[in-house]
């Protein structure tokens, strides 16, 4: 009836029910599964002087490129290479019309062959008493210049043909037939990679003093965006550049991919020489780090075969590295890998 209170009344629990609720029970008792041990990658906390790299963009070149030209001017008559092609030691490459050349080297054979007779008229009449010592002095000193006025104007011609120092290929080709080009102008680039590749770059002089020929640097090309690629600087130039105020450093590529191609972008990240004015610091890679927030970060260290967190003050950050200022001791074992998988006082085998 309306308005009058209900009763609840319980019903009975069916057996199929209990006996499910005694048997949850007893799983709910039982003892919890073992926690798995995790794998980790750890290092050893040291010390270094921490530096920055110099980072610096240059182009990719054969190492044993050469700018090639004529020692003479004049106007060329014919290139007969193009630019990508295969050349070997000794093929033409450019030449200048020779009929200037020429005819100054057969000026200067025809002046040569006179002052030679003229020299052997003087030494039959000195002979016979007609000329003096004198004369025949004078005789031998113009045969004496014109005989090499006329080496010089064949090693002249000589160079009024370019050919290919050594096997190779045209990586660029700078002048075209009937153009009149001027002593020492570059008419085709050559080059080859039997002695490897190169990437020269630029720097400033406050960077240029911080390296030395021999030490590790590391490349990037936008070629090939994924890959790093190994260097060694090769030479560090000690004047600089007139038109720019920068010094050139040339890198060796140790790891040359089959598509290098003359004029690839890279950037290269020279290593410093270390500055014995720094004092050591305690240096972590950046993948150490949990929880950054400002100056202050947590890692994971490995204490016997556990992990524990650790509270972190960090001073520089150079690059992928960064500097600890206390929280950490040298020798400490610090997670670098796999630290984001792991809590405080979990089992763990260490990776070095």
């Amino acid at each position: 009836m309306i308005g009058q209170s209900s009763r609840f009344t319980p019903r009975p629990l069916h057996a199929g029910w209990l006996a499910w609720l005694l048997l949850a029970g007893c799983h709910g008792s039982s003892t919890p599964a073992a926690i798995p041990v995790r794998s980790v990658r750890a290092i050893a906390l040291e010390t270094t002087v921490l530096t920055e790299d110099i980072r610096a963009v240059g182009f990719l070149a054969p190492q044993d490129e050469a700018k090639l030209s004529f020692k003479l001017g004049g106007v060329i008559e014919a290139v007969p290479v193009e630019e990508g092609q295969t050349i070997r030691r000794g093929q033409l490459l450019a030449r200048l019309r020779l009929t200037e050349v020429e005819a100054a080297v057969a000026q200067a054979r025809e002046g040569a062959a006179k002052t030679k007779r003229d020299l052997e008229r003087g030494q039959q009449l000195f002979a016979d008493g007609v000329a003096t010592r004198e004369n025949l002095d004078d005789l031998n000193s113009a045969a004496s210049v014109a005989a090499a006025q006329l080496r010089s104007v064949e090693f002249n011609a000589s160079y009024a043909r370019i050919t290919a120092p050594a096997d190779g290929m045209v990586l660029q080709k700078l002048a075209e037939r009937d153009e009149l080009v001027g002593p020492g102008q570059t008419i085709v680039v050559v080059g080859g990679t039997r002695q490897g590749w190169v990437v020269k770059v630029a720097v400033a002089d406050r960077e240029v003093v911080q390296l030395r020929p021999g030490l590790a640097a590391k490349l990037h090309f936008d070629a090939f965006p994924e890959r790093e690629f190994t260097g060694v600087i090769r030479t560090v130039a000690r004047s600089a550049d007139a038109a720019t105020g920068s010094f050139q450093v040339e890198i060796a590529v140790q790891d040359a991919a089959p598509g290098f191609g003359r004029g690839m972008v890279a950037t290269a990240l020279l290593p410093r020489v270390a500055d014995n004015t720094l004092p050591p610091a305690m240096v972590l890679p950046n993948s150490a780090l949990l929880e950054a927030s400002g100056d202050r970060a947590t890692v994971m260290a490995v204490v016997g075969d556990r992990v524990q967190r650790h509270d972190v003050h960090l001073g520089r950050i150079v690059g992928d590295r960064v500097e600890v200022l206390d929280g950490l001791k040298p020798g400490d074992q610090v997670v670098v890998e796999g630290a984001s998988f792991v809590a405080a006082g979990d089992r763990v085998t260490v990776k070095r």
